[in-house]
């Protein structure tokens, strides 16, 4: 089986590549690889009644599958170059916020239009976090919602797949550089093609080292994201996501000077669980749809980890701690922040009899025998923060699951065409380890596939 281009991974990254690919040469012949399953056959097992916590499913739905780890999340795609990746270092500043307004516009045609456009630019709020020593990063958010992103993916599904061959549960094994092109390995069978766009988010992080050890493409050591994800009363966050709805806010912690960050921010949202590679973390989802709201509102603080020589494996200290936590709770554990800093293990009776209602089934336990005291008296810390632009924060009865880790990929070697040393061998998206967001992978899709159609078809 001959193409033009492969692509390996159904995430944004893949989806918008494939979508620009055929929207400039419809002749294009195009093949997608994807480990997990079509849109409508992802479910996960959990369902709050028979089955309440994760079951480590061989191919985790939430995490794989056409819409990539993004699919089911709550749709925000955050226009800016201050987070989310360092697109802007390899394309080009106004490059790089053109793509994410085209991909946006794109989004809006197919089944996103009526969804608010958010800003948090010269807003009083903004002085307010200054007044606090917090700092709130400029961006516009588009919110599209769990509901309406998976219309959006939907549309998107329906334009793609009779123009070219999707392969469902099929993992690419490895990728092999032949004359003329490449050779990419599934079990199911092998197929060439003069192009391959590598596109397989984090949860590929694993395969994109081994493929560039074999394929000798250098790559550097990345950074991994620990902490926690706070859900509270929404009416406490209110004044901010009423107005901004995402609000990325830093500080500085006076104790080790380390930088926490709040990150994937959801009013009226729930929490769930995560399977990345057998390990479960915590994330959180919110919806467009009014009727789907709940009454609390969640966010994650994460504290960002980089490493030298001699130890290089930043994911693998994000694993461990990970599944520590798995080791003590079963999966996801959840602690009161009251039982937090006086030191006592949050058990069922204490959760039960406090006034937060929890969204997501999880073990109630001690967070400080999971995370380092490092990182943990940061996120103490952020919390007694934002409790002073958002007073109720560091209340007894706000929630802390842990652990939430974001992975980052090595730091793959590519050019400012987001190309290896391999000509016609692309990787975008988050397994690059250059994006870290919806907006920033959907942008790096749609980059290499003007660049394909423009110098290499």
């Amino acid at each position: 089986m001959k193409y033009d281009v492969i692509i390996i991974g159904a995430g944004p990254g893949g989806i918008y590549s494939a979508y620009e690919l055929l929207k400039l040469n419809s002749d294009i012949k195009i093949a997608m690889f994807e480990t997990g399953k079509s849109l409508e056959k992802r479910k996960c097992p959990i369902d709050g009644d028979k089955v309440k916590s994760c079951i480590g499913c061989k191919t985790c739905a939430i995490m794989n599958g056409f819409g990539g780890a993004g699919a089911f999340s709550d749709g925000k795609y955050n226009i800016t170059n201050h987070f989310g990746g360092t697109l802007c270092e390899y394309i080009g500043k106004q490059k790089a916020l053109d793509l994410m307004k085209y991909v946006d516009d794109i989004n809006m045609a197919n089944g996103g239009e009526g969804t608010k456009l958010y800003s948090t630019a010269n807003t009083k709020i903004k002085t307010l976090c200054l007044e606090h020593d917090l700092h709130l990063l400029d961006a516009q958010v588009r919110h599209l919602g769990t509901d309406k992103n998976y219309v959006v993916l939907e549309n998107l599904y329906n334009v793609l797949k009779d123009k070219m061959d999707i392969f469902f549960e099929t993992p690419v094994k490895t990728v092999k550089v032949v004359d003329g092109g490449y050779n990419v390995i599934t079990a199911k069978g092998e197929y060439f093609a003069k192009n391959v766009i590598s596109s397989v988010g984090r949860s590929g992080s694993k395969w994109m080292e081994e493929v560039c050890h074999d394929l000798d493409i250098p790559k550097s050591s990345n950074r991994v994201d620990i902490g926690v994800r706070v859900e509270l009363p929404a009416e406490i966050f209110a004044h901010l996501t009423d107005e901004l709805y995402e609000s990325k806010i830093k500080f500085r912690t006076q104790k080790f000077q380390d930088m926490v960050r709040t990150f994937c921010m959801n009013p009226h949202g729930v929490v769930v669980n995560e399977n990345t590679n057998g390990i479960v973390t915590v994330n959180g989802h919110s919806y467009e749809d009014p009727s789907k709201h709940t009454g609390n509102t969640n966010f994650a603080l994460l504290v960002s980890k980089h490493f030298s020589e001699p130890f290089k494996d930043s994911n693998g200290y994000g694993e461990s701690i990970a599944r520590l936590s798995n080791m003590l709770g079963g999966g996801v554990i959840v602690q009161r922040f009251g039982d937090l800093v006086r030191g006592k293990r949050s058990n069922q009776n204490r959760i039960e009899e406090s006034f937060m209602t929890p969204t997501l089934n999880a073990t109630p336990g001690d967070l400080s025998l999971v995370m380092p005291k490092r990182i943990l008296d940061g996120i103490i810390e952020m919390i007694y923060a934002l409790d002073k632009i958002a007073p109720g924060t560091a209340n007894d009865d706000t929630l802390l699951y842990g652990v939430e880790v974001k992975f980052y990929n090595m730091q793959v070697e590519i050019d400012n065409n987001l190309m290896t040393k391999h000509k016609g061998l692309f990787v975008i998206g988050d397994g690059s380890g250059v994006t870290h967001s919806l907006s920033h992978a959907s942008a790096s899709g749609v980059y290499v596939a003007r660049y394909i159609v423009e110098n290499l078809i």
